[in-house]
Parts: C-alpha cells; structure tokens; sequence
C-alpha cells in the first residue's frame, strides 16, 4: 500500500510504503507524480518504508524506468527506514545522485520529523 502522508506540499512529497506494490499501485503513484511535475519543475520525496515493504517486479521495473527518465526533476530524497541494508545503499548511492543533482539521505523512523525538515530546508 501506498498512503499519502498528510505533512506532503507540493512540492514537497511524502508516501508511506508498507506491504507489497503491486503495478497498478505504481502506476497510480506514478500517474500522481507526473500530475505534480505538471506544475513544478522539480520535486523533493519523503518516502517511509516499513520493514514489510516491497515490490513485484513488474511494479519494480515501471519504477525504475520512471525514476531514470526522470531524474533532472528530482530535487532530494528522503528515505525513512530502519533498515540497515537501506541506510548502507542509501551511502552507496549518494555520489551517484549527487551527479545528477539529486540530494539523498537515510533517517531512522523515529527522526521522521528530522526527515521533513532537511527536506524542506534550502539546498
């Protein structure tokens, strides 16, 4: 499930992940995202993901091919888990998005409010 967190302004955009995605849940997520890209140039994400959530892979692929078209639209993102491998990936992928201007950061899920505000801080 994919839940809209009430704190979200665009452009400024928060989604509480939990359970599995399935492709029509992705493509609703998607199909809102490009609705905000209509009237913003770039958006920021705040996405909370539970320890039981994950994708099909068909969901996995729509969001990948999303993401890499995507990508100069991007302004940061804040990944809120407590998952050890997802704070490791998240470092992983930090140079990675630095060169294509994207800003990204791992905060435990008690430091949600820590996540909004470095989010909405100015780059």
């Amino acid at each position: 499930m994919i839940a809209y967190l009430p704190e979200s302004s665009p452009p400024f955009l928060g989604f509480e992940i939990s359970g599995k995605i399935t492709l029509d849940q992705e493509q609703d997520l998607i199909d809102y995202v490009n609705d905000q890209l209509r009237h913003h140039d770039k958006l920021s994400f705040l996405l909370v993901l539970n320890p039981d959530a994950s994708w099909g892979v068909e969901a996995g692929l729509e969001d990948l091919k999303w993401l890499l078209s995507h990508l100069k639209r991007i302004h940061k993102v804040a990944i809120v888990s407590d998952s050890t491998a997802l704070k490791w990936l998240v470092t992983l992928d930090r140079p990675f998005a630095r060169l294509v201007g994207i800003q990204e950061e791992h905060f435990a899920i008690d430091e949600q409010e820590k996540a909004w505000n470095w989010l909405l801080a100015p780059a």
